[in-house]
Parts: structure tokens; sequence; C-alpha cells
């Protein structure tokens, strides 16, 4: 619906990583130049860390498609709680090796000469982890021992990690220090500056053929930034939301309130209303005098003090009113025995005393 509104070619603001829509904000250009100085050193760690939906993956993608394949070995790994063996046999694979049924020492003697030879036909292996915070710690030594490989006084293998946040916290570690002293570089992704947001929409739909419609006003642009936080996942979640509302309410220019509007339907989506709970009828409890006599004698300190006096009152209330219903329910079988002129056989006089 909205591709025909605007007359666009495809999706701008889709929330699946898409190098083709790589967008140089200020962190990512740094993030980027961080790792070409790594690349250039040859050796070493990278670190990239970001928030989720920050662009790590867009990084990835983008630095990946910009490296050339005739000199660069690269394996890709996306991290998911790995333990050291399984990291060290995906390793193995992304060398074309078979690494399934060797034992630990035999896999880490395979990757060596696997990763010699790929020297010795004049290429670099570069290893990329994705989602590295979810990895062990022993996995992180393993990394850590695998950057040991060299030839000639030369790195045969030099890796990449990206993950979140915690990640950072992770490597301070006590137990991460030899780790962290061969990390050569480290950019955390910040988010993008309100001043990057209308930069951001235009370029992403300029390559699905914008022209010129829709625009944004300013303080469209300032709430945008405002609820996503300058996230691109988040403001990529809610472009979409806004031109598909734009294309049904036939909204050409956005401004604050238009934006106001979207947010406020996407923030009531993720409100759950609880269902009505419908409490299950009860029988009348029957609770005889003697027992709440033996409540109102017990002592205030040790039973609880004013629950237990509002539980006492409670009972001698449902007390009185079964004892009224006993009375109403007696009366009227007195008056029916009395009209059967006495034929049923019943006592009134007995019954006129329970009544009572």
């Amino acid at each position: 619906m909205m591709d025909d509104h605007y007359g666009l070619r495809g999706r701008p603001f889709q929330l699946t990583p898409d190098p083709r829509f790589w967008f140089d904000t200020a962190t990512h250009g740094k993030a980027m130049a961080y790792l070409g100085y790594g690349l250039s050193q040859g050796e070493g760690f990278v670190v990239i860390t970001g928030d989720p939906g920050a662009g790590k993956t867009t990084l990835l993608g983008h630095l990946l498609a910009e490296l050339d394949g005739e000199r660069l070995n690269v394996i890709k790994i996306v991290s998911t709680h790995l333990r050291a063996d399984d990291l060290l046999r995906l390793v193995a694979q992304g060398l074309g090796l078979p690494g399934d049924d060797l034992s630990k020492a035999s896999l880490l003697l395979a990757i060596e000469r696997g990763l010699h030879d790929i020297a010795r036909a004049g290429r670099r292996t570069l290893l990329v982890v994705d989602e590295a915070q979810a990895l062990p710690g022993e996995s992180l030594d393993e990394l850590r021992m695998l950057s040991n490989f060299q030839a000639g006084g030369y790195p045969l293998l030099q890796i990449f990690l990206l993950g979140q946040p915690e990640f950072r916290l992770v490597l301070q570690q006590p137990a991460f220090e030899q780790l962290r002293q061969r990390v050569i570089a480290m950019h955390h992704l910040a988010p993008m500056e309100v001043e990057e947001v209308e930069s951001y929409l235009m370029h992403r739909l300029t390559l699905v053929g914008w022209q010129g419609r829709p625009r944004f006003t300013a303080d469209a642009l300032a709430a945008m930034h405002r609820w996503s936080g300058g996230i691109p996942r988040r403001l990529n979640q809610l472009a979409s939301r806004v031109l598909l509302y734009g294309a049904v309410e036939q909204i050409e220019n956005f401004g604050a309130p238009d934006i106001a509007a979207v947010i406020e339907d996407i923030e009531q989506e993720d409100v759950i209303e609880p269902a009505p709970v419908q409490a299950p009828a009860l029988e009348p409890e029957r609770v005889l005098p003697s027992r709440v006599a033996e409540l109102r004698a017990a002592p205030a300190g040790a039973a609880g003090t004013r629950a237990l006096e509002r539980r006492v009152a409670e009972l001698e209330a449902q007390v009185a009113s079964q004892s009224d219903a006993l009375r109403r329910v007696l009366s009227l079988l007195v008056e029916w025995v009395e009209k059967d002129d006495g034929r049923s056989g019943i006592d009134l006089d007995t019954l006129r005393g329970s009544a009572a």
C-alpha cells in the first residue's frame, strides 16, 4: 500500500539487516575506520559493541562486501553459547577441514595446518564472531590461543569480535587479561544524533526510488529520534509504521502530531489487558458461635490484631445473616402447616419455638 502511494520500489525500513542500506553515521564511520585499521595491522583482536538494533550486523555485512575475497579468507560465526570444542569445529569447517571425529588436540593441529596452507596461497584468514557476549569463558580463551598461531613471526589469524555492551564488562574480568592485551582497537556504536535522522531516512528512501514524497518536518524528526533513542532498528520500526499510516490517511508531509498518533498506536499494541477473573460462587460459610467466641477471646498479639478483628466481625455478620434466614424459613413453614389444619403431623409448638 505505502509503496503504491509514495511510488517506492521496495521497503526502505525493513527490520532485517541489509548491507545495501548502509548509512555512514558518525559512530558507524568510526567503527569502519577501526575495522580498517585492524585489517591493516593483520593481527590481534578488534572489538565492536553496540546495543541491540544499533547496526552491528549491518556494519559487518558492509565490511564483508568491501573485502577482497581473493586476498582474504573470512570465517563468520554467530555465537550461540558455543562450547570451546564446537567453536573449534566451526573454525575448521571455515577452513574447509573435517573436524567432527577429531579430538581437541588433533583439531587444533588441523586448524594450524589449514591456516598455514591458506597463508602459503597468499591469503590471510579473518575470523569474525558475532554476538560474542554469548561465548562461554572457555571459548573466549580458545580464541586467544588461536590468535597465537604464527608463521615466520607473522600471525596466521586475525579475529573481530562483535557483541552487545555487556561484552566490554566481560573483557574487564581478570581472567581475560591476556586476551584484552591483544585487543588493538575497540569501539562502541552509539545511537545516532538527532541531526542525522533526516539524512538517514532520506538515504534509505532514495535507494527505493523516493521522488520527494513523503517529507518530514523538523518537529516530526525530533519526535522520531526521541522515541527511537537514535537506535536504527527502532527508527526503522517507527518509520515503516509512519509510512503505512500516511498511505492510509493520504499524508504527504508528516508533522509531530502524525508521529504522535503512530507512536500511540504502537504503544497501545504493547499493552495487554488482563482477562477479567470471575470469582467462583462460594457456599455460605458455616461458623459456630463458639468459634466466634474463641476467636474473640484470642490474644490480640498472637493472632495479628486488626486483621483478626475484621475477620471476627465478618464471621459475626455471617452468623447473624444465617440466623435471620433460618427464622424466615421456619416462619413460612409454620404458616404452611397451620393452613394445612395440622394434618401434616408436624408439632406446631416445636416449629414456633425454633422460629422464635
